[in-house]
């Protein structure tokens, strides 16, 4: 009896033990594995097969793995299907130090699909996975699973992204050459920002268990439509892009084709040519030691692009040029690089720009960018330096300060824009002032070749538009401007911006040489129309007054000069010279009416003192000089 005990007490647990043995299968632990994996990803998880083969390092075998599209999306092609997917777990490791060391993964066949719709709506996006409980203690990076060599089979990834107006094919593969470690080759074939885009990416097969001495390589060739890139060097850790020694050079016709490439907001530029170090640390890309050439300008610094949860990354540049065209940064202001502008705006008759801006996607990025350009180039460009401050938030352009040297003085202007509720345009307030200005700065890109003297002065503007012509067209604001010395035909050329002077000067009866004491001019903006509060000349032998309005909106002239001479000149006659027409050709020709005797220089301050009575309440910011002081005191 007690024998029998005996045996059925240890013989139903052998019997037991040998049944499950029998009739084990890992099967069984499927459904627990797909419940696991489908609340981790947040989508359904399908798993056809398990294979388990224990031992301290335990394989581990899933085949006709199954990762579903997110709702929303049709059911197939899914996610992800990978006929087979083998890794092998170091136990031990696990067991001990509860470490996931995974010293090797393989995939067979693998196809996955990427797409993301003209909404953005994308089935890559897990928020399960990143989303983060408040309350939870940071994790500790060193707990992360530890991936050894990565074995891919015939891999595929389709990629369909709308709003990249990217459909393309890349294929990955790990080859094994002879003698040669195992490596990571994927090729990509089809369009990106609706160019044809080819690209070869061939890195190490095993990834963060290297040796810290060797670490992964990696070099990437990639053309898309004109933009050629290239990417070379290692990384100590290439899933975190940690501990990168990387070269980046990129070439093409226009920065603006790098927008879908970087995500980052680039306007258009000429052809460019541009190398630097590449890597990942404090949560940013940085490319830094930029070396390059964007047109006619050098260019060089450091740039870094840092992601934010649920915000526009921010871009933050610090940027520098030795020789920089001004051409080339025609793009920052929405307009053509080059000279294309020219030529379209006298195709049409047109002085002032009036192409649509054509800026970057504003929202896409906040941006603080510095930049500094150490000498201006161009026959025609009196500008000596340049330094900038830029900072885009929330699609708001702010310029603080944006200034250039000219000789020994400078004009700096602090500017605002806000894009329009219509994102058609943009709403512009701009504050300049011009310090001691040097006149022979502006002269030497004349023929004239000569002149001195300092400008200074402010201006304001408050206007919205399309382009430059429609802000000046519609805008509020004034401009007023002073000189003490000089000459006179340098004045009219330079400042006016109209190739007028020897026909102004012929018909006032001045020698193109007169010297001028001292310049005054204060106008007023309203709605495109500049009208004259007061403009005074004062030169050696005589008081010229102006007065009428300019239409920035027609770009059209009805201005008039009156010349009163300081002495008394037997037979002469005066009349006031009439400015009308167009900006490009405009007419300058005797009043036929109005007819009268030179008198004195008292007569004369008598028929401009209305415009002389406001020159005490004007400030002009040209420094101490006694050449105007003449003019403010008969005003006083």
């Amino acid at each position: 009896m007690a024998l029998r005990r005996i045996l059925i007490w240890t013989g139903l647990p052998v019997l037991a033990v040998l049944l499950l043995v029998l009739l084990w299968s890992w099967a069984w632990f499927i459904p627990l594995l797909e419940r696991q994996a489908s609340a981790r990803l947040g989508r359904p998880v399908a798993i056809g097969g398990l294979d388990v083969d224990l031992g301290r390092i335990t394989g581990i075998t899933l085949t006709d793995l199954r990762i579903a599209n997110p709702e929303g999306f049709a059911e197939d092609p899914p996610f992800a299907a990978i006929p087979r997917l083998t890794l092998r777990l170091d136990a031990m490791e696990f067991i001990r130090h509860r470490r996931i060391i995974i010293p090797d993964i393989a995939l067979e066949r693998p196809v996955v699909t990427l797409l993301a719709t003209g909404d953005n709506r994308r089935n890559y996006d897990f928020p399960a996975l990143t989303a983060a409980d408040p309350d939870a203690p940071p994790s500790d990076t060193a707990e992360a699973p530890q991936l050894g060599a990565l074995r891919v089979q015939a891999g595929v990834v389709d990629v369909r992204h709308a709003p990249l107006r990217a459909d393309m094919q890349v294929r990955v593969a790990t080859e094994e050459p002879e003698g040669a470690e195992p490596r990571l080759r994927a090729t990509a074939e089809g369009r990106y920002a609706d160019q044809p885009i080819t690209a070869e990416l061939t890195g190490g097969a095993v990834l963060s268990l290297r040796d810290a001495e060797n670490p992964w390589p990696v070099t990437l060739a990639l053309a898309n439509g004109p933009t050629r890139a290239r990417l070379e060097g290692t990384l100590q850790d290439p899933l975190r892009f940690a501990g990168a020694n990387l070269r980046l050079r990129f070439s093409g016709s226009d920065m603006a084709r790098l927008t879908p490439l970087t995500g980052v907001p680039i306007p258009a530029t000429p052809p460019y040519e541009v190398s630097g170090r590449l890597d990942y640390a404090a949560g940013a890309v940085r490319f830094t030691d930029i070396e390059g050439k964007v047109g006619r300008s050098d260019l060089g610094g450091e740039l870094a692009v840092t992601p934010r949860d649920g915000q526009r990354p921010l871009v933050e540049a610090t940027l520098r040029s030795r020789q920089v065209d001004l051409d080339d940064l025609a793009g920052f202001i929405g307009a053509p690089p080059g000279d294309q502008v020219d030529r379209r705006q006298a195709a049409r008759g047109r002085l002032l720009p009036d192409d649509p801006l054509n800026l970057p996607k504003l929202e896409a990025a906040d941006i603080r960018l510095t930049y500094d350009g150490g000498k201006i180039l161009g026959r025609r460009m009196p500008l000596d330096d340049l330094h900038a401050n830029l900072t885009i938030t929330d699609g708001a352009i702010g310029l603080h300060p944006l200034r250039f040297g000219v000789g020994t003085g400078r004009i700096e202007g602090q500017f605002d824009f806000t894009p329009l509720d219509n994102q058609r345009g943009l709403r512009v307030k701009a504050e300049a002032r011009f310090q001691r200005v040097d006149l022979s700065r502006l002269m030497g890109v004349t023929p004239l070749g000569e002149g001195q003297g300092r400008i200074g002065g402010s201006a304001r503007l408050e206007a919205q538009g399309a382009s430059i012509a429609d802000m000046l067209g519609s805008g509020d604001g004034a401009i007023t401007l002073g000189m003490a010395g000089g000459n006179l035909s340098a004045l009219l050329v330079d400042l006016s911006g109209l190739r007028l002077g020897n026909a102004i000067l012929s018909a006032l009866g001045l020698p193109n040489r007169t010297q001028v004491q001292c310049f005054i001019g204060d106008l007023a903006l309203r709605r495109g129309n500049l009208s004259t509060r007061a403009v005074l000349i004062d030169t050696e032998d005589a008081l010229i007054s102006g007065m009428g309005d300019i239409s920035l909106r027609n770009e059209r002239l009805d201005y008039r000069l009156r010349t009163e001479a300081k002495r008394f000149t037997i037979g002469a006659l005066t009349t006031d010279i009439l400015i009308r027409g167009p900006f490009r050709d405009p007419s300058v020709m005797p009043e036929p009416v109005e007819l009268g005797a030179r008198g004195a220089a008292a007569i004369g301050l008598g028929i401009i003192a209305l415009p002389l009575a406001i020159l005490p309440t004007i400030r002009f910011g040209i420094g101490e000089d006694d050449r105007c002081e003449g003019l403010v005191r008969r005003a006083k």
